[in-house]
């Protein structure tokens, strides 16, 4: 896991290391550094606009630094506490289960937003799954009415879990699926509607209308957008696109066990200013973990 970006820290602590092992490190010093491991970052997925921030998060440790001789090893850990700053910015202030227990309202309606191929069917059961545990009563929407086999694999979730599962016909509307399962969920007194969207790969004017009427006509308490970390620089676009069709309140980051790059986690914790409040982890249904900076800058740097 961020074995690329791992390396390229690494090899940004040894360049300092060599300069200050002689003298007091410059601004200059680390700008040439920056300029020698600029393709690497690019290489690992970090975005070209997350660089001046994490320059200044560096210059403001290690620019100046007083003692005059230290390892690698120490600037290591100065990096660290650069990396967890900024991706503390992104941090949730909540558990999403707690969040929903908190809102009073029942059901309690999340939309879920992005492409597909992102996990974004696996990622709504891990969701459900984790309200099962906290003794929620959850359904399952299938509003993406026009993909083939979409309906099929979130029923495949739901009868594992042993959750309710709402579906309409194939070309149905699907805020009018959505609608007909917000009303069976308060007859039922359910605790949560999980939502699924269409998320076809192209820009597709329909499918923002069709995003936008269920948005409407649902009133959702909260739209998540799923986000896959193997996707590099293309899961920003991605923001950007369901920012401006319809907007969203927080992010889930999948497939982080398979990035062998990671600055895609580091690209996204700059430039989010939303909270990303769970990353997957693999493949079983307990395999979401809620996203904090430490644990994440852990695994990047070991």
């Amino acid at each position: 896991m961020f074995k690329k970006v791992k390396e390229v820290f690494q090899n940004i602590a040894n360049k300092v290391a060599e300069v200050v092992s002689k003298r007091e490190l410059t601004e200059e010093d680390l700008k040439n550094v920056f300029e020698e491991v600029e393709l690497s970052l690019i290489e690992s997925d970090v975005a070209y606009e997350v660089f001046p921030i994490l320059f200044e998060e560096l210059k403001r440790r290690l620019v100046g630094h007083k003692v005059s001789r230290f390892g690698s090893e120490e600037i290591m850990k100065l990096i660290k506490e650069a990396l967890i700053d900024i991706l503390s910015r992104v941090e949730p202030k909540y558990d999403l289960v707690d969040y929903i227990r908190a809102a009073g309202v029942r059901p309690f309606v999340i939309v879920f937003l992005g492409v597909n191929g992102v996990g974004k069917t696996t990622t709504i059961a891990k969701v459900a799954n984790r309200l099962l545990k906290a003794g929620m009563k959850p359904v399952i929407v299938a509003a993406d009415t026009f993909r083939a086999g979409a309906q099929e694999q979130l029923a495949l979730h739901a009868e594992r879990l042993g959750v309710p599962f709402f579906r309409g016909k194939y070309g149905a509307d699907p805020a009018a699926v959505a609608r007909d399962a917000l009303a069976y969920s308060t007859k039922k007194g359910l605790d949560a509607v999980l939502v699924d969207t269409a998320g076809r790969m192209h820009v597709d004017a329909d499918l923002v209308e069709e995003l936008k009427k269920i948005v409407r006509v649902v009133k959702p308490h909260m739209k998540i957008l799923v986000l896959d970390a193997l996707t590099g620089n293309d899961a920003l676009e991605q923001v950007r696109y369901f920012d401006k069709a319809v907007g969203f309140d927080a992010v889930i980051l999948t497939k982080m066990d398979a990035d062998a790059r990671g600055g895609c986690a580091l690209t996204l914790s700059v430039l989010l200013q939303r909270p990303v409040i769970y990353v997957g982890v693999g493949q079983s249904y307990d395999d979401l973990e809620v996203f904090r900076a430490r644990t994440i800058v852990e695994k990047i740097l070991g």
